[in-house]
C-alpha cells in the first residue's frame, strides 16, 4: 500500500498540489483522473520520487520516503516498475534487449537467468514470438505490452502507468487495461494508473482519485463514480452522451 498525507508541491509561486491525502491499495488498480492541469502528472512524479514535495509524506508499506537514506531510496526505486506514456523503448534494442535492460543494470544474474526471466514475462504479456524484433517493427499495442513486460521483469511491488492507452485504438486499449489489471491481481502489486481514458475508469477503476486544481475532489470505485452527485466529477466523467446514458442506466437500476 502507498499512503499519501497532506501532500503539497509548488513550482515558484504556482501551487500545484494542495494538501492531497489518499491511499493506493495493494492488489488493486488505482486510477488518478482529472482534467489537464489538475496536477495528475506532478502527483505521479512525486509518487515515483522524481519530485520532492514541500509538505506532506508518502509512505510505501510504512516506509516514509523523505526519511529514507540514499541507499534505502535506491532499494525502493528498484521495487517500482514504470510504463511510460510513449512506451519509451530503446529503438536500437530488440524486444528481448529492452526487457532485459533492467536486469542487466540492477542485478548480477547470469545471462541464462536473465533470459529465463525475460522469456517468462514476455510469455505473460502474450509476446512469445517477438524476441528478436525491434520496436519499429511492431504495433503500438505490442510496444505497450513490451513496456509492461519490462516494468514487471524485476518483480516490482509498485507499478506506475502514465496514460498507458495513449494512441491506441479502443479494442487494443481494453486489452492493455485487462492485462494491467490481471498482472496487478496475479502478483499482488500496488498499481497506480494516470489516465484520462473513461473506458479505463469503467473497466479497471477499483480505486479512483479525482483531482481538480491540485486538490483531491473525490475518491471511490468505478461503481461509486456513476452514483456520485459531486458536480465536478459528473461534469468531467459525463461530458459525452455515452457516459450520460451509462449513468442513467445506473440510476434506473438503483431505483
Amino acid at each position: 500500500m502507498i499512503e499519501v498525507d497532506n501532500l503539497h508541491k509548488s513550482f515558484g509561486d504556482t501551487h500545484v498540489l494542495k494538501g492531497i491525502t489518499t491511499s493506493f491499495e495493494k492488489g488493486k488498480t488505482n486510477l488518478i483522473i482529472g482534467q489537464s492541469g489538475s496536477g495528475k502528472t506532478v502527483f505521479l512524479k512525486c509518487l515515483l520520487g522524481l519530485l520532492t514535495p514541500e509538505e506532506g509524506t508518502i509512505s510505501y508499506e510504512g516506509r516514509i520516503y523523505s526519511k529514507l537514506s540514499g541507499d534505502e531510496r535506491r532499494d525502493l526505486r528498484q521495487e517500482m516498475g514504470m510504463v511510460f506514456q510513449g512506451s519509451a523503448l530503446f529503438d536500437s534494442l530488440t524486444v528481448e534487449g529492452n526487457v532485459m535492460f533492467p536486469l542487466e543494470m540492477f542485478t548480477r544474474q547470469s545471462y541464462a537467468e536473465m533470459k529465463e526471466r525475460v522469456d517468462f514475462v514476455l510469455n505473460r504479456v502474450n509476446l512469445v514470438d517477438a524476441h528478436d524484433r525491434y520496436p519499429a517493427e511492431i504495433s503500438g499495442g505490442m510496444q505497450k505490452r513490451v513496456a509492461i513486460a519490462r516494468a514487471i521483469v524485476m518483480n516490482p511491488k509498485y507499478l506506475f502507468c502514465d496514460e498507458p492507452n495513449s494512441g491506441l485504438d479502443p479494442k487494443t486499449a481494453i486489452l492493455i487495461d485487462n492485462l494491467i489489471q490481471e498482472i496487478t491481481q496475479e502478483y499482488e502489486i500496488t498499481t497506480v494508473v494516470n489516465t484520462h481514458d473513461m473506458n479505463s475508469v469503467m473497466e479497471i477503476g477499483e480505486k479512483i482519485v479525482f483531482l481538480k486544481n491540485g486538490k483531491k475532489e473525490w475518491e471511490g470505485s468505478n461503481k461509486e463514480i456513476f452514483k456520485t452527485d459531486n458536480e465536478a466529477v459528473t461534469n468531467f466523467v459525463y461530458s459525452s452522451d455515452l457516459f450520460k446514458k451509462v449513468r442513467q442506466m445506473y440510476i434506473e437500476e438503483r431505483n
